[in-house]
């Protein structure tokens, strides 16, 4: 069960409203080296399990000055499953690095009480503690993230990336491999024009061999379908539900080296300041194991991607937390090994952040293709 036993504010309600302004403004302008770089795995579990609601209960909370009288039914099964998540992963750090020493625990406790205000929040930073055998200061649990700092940056309009069909209209540019629409029993192009089934299998039959297939609010490689030309059924697409419609995209060899059978994308998240300049706050490299056919989160590999040079640094990360120097499947070592062509990369998320700036922070999944161009497989604002 959830630990509970602390009260969530023992301090006054003000105190604690400033605490929390503290720590989404320090996630608005930290820098990569004083989090990211030294506690790369802070972000790393803020992308992996990040929030699945869509509202906040700060306010009610501070009010009510008890985080367990204001906590709903989403909120206990969220933070349940969050530290059943955060324990499994403890597990498995430790069976490697041994018990994390109590001093370290200890650190957790304090400084989820003292500054997150619930000590149900330090379940994550035993993980990290565990990981890197110190604690450190600003490190943001991602169920803290999730609950907290998300809602009150972005509000409802996190959820506006959930509907793949936006995508065309908010941007307008051809870097998204979209290509046909399904919303609400219609198929549509990117231009919003109205498509028979008919015509729809005459665009298919004159593009790729190969299609993607996403469904609205596809979350961590999830209701992902890759589809042969000669197996189109639209019917059964239709059945999927709302979605998108994607080109495949062949990639550069670099990535095809790290791994072939799947597409790797690089997930930067950038954020806007309240002066609305808009900066990289963090970047990994997702690969695929060989047999999955595209990158998901129950088996994916983490890569610490060096954002001001494009770098890859020494470690990935399992989902188990588990770090390793280079690809299991096919040897690849990951460190200085450099993404081709990323500083085109950084350039076009500023460029797309713009447009959007109303969701203050936003995930960005970028792929090099064969020819050294940038494509953007999809971009996710309501957990980032």
């Amino acid at each position: 069960m959830i630990i509970i036993e602390n009260r969530c504010f023992e301090t006054d309600v003000s105190s604690v409203l400033i605490k929390t302004k503290r720590v989404i403004k320090g996630f608005l302008g930290c820098t990569y080296n004083s989090i990211y770089k030294k506690s790369s795995l802070s972000i790393l579990m803020c992308s992996n399990f990040l929030n699945q609601t869509k509202d906040s209960r700060l306010n009610k909370v501070l009010e009510e000055h008890s985080f367990e009288r204001s906590m709903s039914y989403l909120d206990w099964d969220y933070h349940l499953s969050s530290k059943r998540t955060a324990l499994k992963i403890l597990k498995r750090i430790q069976s490697v690095k041994g018990k994390t020493s109590n001093h370290l625990i200890k650190s957790s406790d304090k400084y989820a009480l003292d500054i997150l205000g619930w000590k149900g929040y330090a379940l994550w930073l035993y993980v990290y503690s565990a990981l890197n055998q110190e604690f450190k200061e600003s490190w943001i649990p991602p169920n803290y993230f999730g609950k907290v700092v998300v809602p009150q940056l972005k509000r409802n309009y996190g959820n506006i990336a959930d509907c793949n069909s936006l995508t065309s209209r908010l941007f307008k540019s051809a870097l998204f491999p979209d290509y046909v629409y399904y919303v609400n029993g219609l198929w549509l192009s990117t231009e919003y024009q109205v498509l028979t089934k008919k015509e729809v299998l005459e665009m298919i039959n004159k593009k790729s061999d190969r299609f993607v297939y996403k469904i609205d609010n596809s979350l961590q490689g999830k209701r992902v379908h890759i589809i042969e030309n000669n197996k189109f059924d639209i019917e059964k697409l239709q059945m999927l539900g709302n979605g998108v419609l994607q080109n495949y995209i062949n990639q550069h060899l670099f990535l095809k080296a790290i791994m072939p059978n799947s597409v790797a994308t690089s997930r930067i998240t950038s954020v806007i300041n309240n002066n609305g300049i808009i900066s990289v706050r963090a970047c990994f490299l997702w690969v695929s194991g060989s047999s999955d056919t595209h990158v998901r989160s129950i088996s994916n590999i983490s890569i610490l991607v060096n954002f001001s040079t494009g770098l890859l640094e020494k470690y990935g990360y399992t989902t188990g937390f588990i770090q390793i120097e280079s690809h299991p499947d096919t040897s690849f070592v990951f460190e200085n090994k450099e993404i081709p062509n990323f500083t085109n990369c950084i350039d076009t998320v500023h460029t797309l952040h713009k447009t959007v700036p109303l969701t203050r922070s936003v995930g960005w999944d970028m792929i090099i293709d064969l020819n050294n161009n940038v494509k953007v497989m999809e971009w996710k604002s309501r957990q980032y």
